[in-house]
């Protein structure tokens, strides 16, 4: 199935779930030394690999990292070809001055916010399905 393209049926059914933990966007050169159970995600930049992973583990591993983020997915199962979607939460976030950092993955959108707004972020995503 390859997930809903509608941007009505997405918005009124995203269902943001906050997930637990403090997470971190730390970069390594390489992933030769890295557990890739430790990380959430990974991505290769042609600059370095970016990680993003749970703070304690980024402490552990004495890994830099310059905001504590929190982790809200949006359960709908959106489609890679959906259009609009993030242009609409983004905005919508954007008006309550709350950055957002997006990953797209197959079943659904991760989005990462300063842990300091991440009560208003949920409920400014929650305001689509009323």
């Amino acid at each position: 199935m390859s997930g809903e393209k509608d941007l009505r049926q997405l918005l009124k059914s995203m269902k943001p779930e906050q997930v637990l933990g403090d997470y971190v966007f730390c970069k390594v050169e390489s992933l030769e030394k890295t557990d890739l159970n430790e990380i959430e995600m990974f991505f290769k930049e042609k600059e370095a690999v970016t990680l993003i992973l749970k703070k304690e583990i980024a402490d552990k591993l004495k890994l830099d990292y310059s905001v504590v983020m929190s982790w809200i997915t949006l359960t709908v199962h959106s489609s890679l070809e959906a259009v609009g979607l993030t242009a609409a939460f983004s905005k919508a976030l954007s008006a309550h001055n709350i950055s957002c950092n997006v990953v797209a993955a197959f079943y659904h959108d991760h989005i990462f916010v300063n842990k300091k707004d991440v009560q208003k972020a949920m409920e400014i995503l929650n305001s689509f399905s009323v």
